[in-house]
């Protein structure tokens, strides 16, 4: 739901909760990397739009029979604070998303969805090894680059919606999966201090995803099992256990994008393919307002 200093998720547990359950909140923190605009002399570890190297032999990612993908945003693995994440993160190599927004199209008549197999080829994940020879590429003339947006790196920790699994498994083993239950953590000053803290999705590695509309890993983990898997399915839980999150991008003024109604991109990645750099494992989904 929120990423924040530890000294003020504390604080704000400790707030509104008994000490107990404050304690097994707080160990429930999983800790992320914060990507936002570099200022003064922060280090640069990535960039939203602009243009991307890609590797000399490759050409830019299309979607056939739709057209090429926007490039989104880049990150160099070995810039980034090491062993921050609790996933196995690449130490080095540089990642970079791709991501059909329509403008190809000119009539933004074909969309990405989770739950149609058809469209998945409109979201890419690109992994550049170290030592590759690469080159810069053009935008393709169908397109319109976003603006050059230098990121930093800042971590912190994060947590996730007092309905997601990781929560109710430990704070409300009985709870009904994905439904609100009675419990401190359900307290609504509780949920508006959170809020306070960080009412936005941000850009992100690794961590919970802070998802607009529900976890976005149960959306992921139903297009895994099948797009006709059932909502209520009990198998659905355990899948979710499987997809951590690669990078989300949210909604960026400064980069001219906005996804939806002020909405957020999502690649999230089975555990074992992200640590055999199997990017082409990755999945994406999008939530908006």
């Amino acid at each position: 739901m929120t990423q924040n200093s530890s000294g003020e998720l504390y604080a704000l547990a400790h707030e509104h909760l008994p000490s107990d359950v404050a304690e097994r909140w707080l160990g429930l923190l999983r800790p992320g990397i914060r990507l936002a605009a570099a200022g003064g002399d922060e280090a640069v570890v990535g960039q939203l739009g602009g243009e991307p190297r890609l590797p000399d032999t490759m050409e830019w990612p299309e979607w056939e029979g739709q057209g090429p993908l926007s490039f989104i945003a880049s990150v160099d693995c070995a810039a980034l604070p090491a062993g921050a994440l609790d996933i196995p993160f690449p130490a080095s190599g540089t990642l970079a998303f791709f991501y059909y927004d329509g403008q190809a199209d000119g009539e933004d008549e074909a969309f990405v969805e989770v739950d149609d197999p058809q469209t998945w080829a409109g979201a890419r994940v690109v992994y550049v090894p170290a030592g590759a020879s690469t080159t810069r590429l053009d935008t393709p003339c169908e397109l319109e680059a976003y603006p050059h947006v230098p990121l930093a790196a800042r971590v912190g920790p994060t947590v996730a919606e007092p309905t997601h699994p990781q929560i109710q498994e430990v704070l409300a083993p009985d709870a009904e999966p994905f439904s609100e239950y009675e419990h401190p953590v359900c307290d609504d000053q509780f949920i508006d201090g959170l809020w306070q803290l960080d009412d936005e999705a941000g850009h992100q590695l690794g961590g919970t995803p802070r998802s607009v509309q529900g976890p976005v890993e149960l959306e992921v983990a139903r297009a895994a099992l099948g797009p006709e898997t059932d909502w209520h399915d009990p198998r659905l839980a355990g899948e979710m256990r499987e997809w951590v999150l690669l990078a989300q991008f949210d909604s960026d003024d400064a980069a001219d994008m906005m996804w939806g109604d002020t909405g957020c991109l999502y690649w999230l990645i089975r555990r074992d393919d992200l640590a055999d750099l199997r990017f082409d494992k990755a999945m994406f989904t999008w939530q908006c307002c």
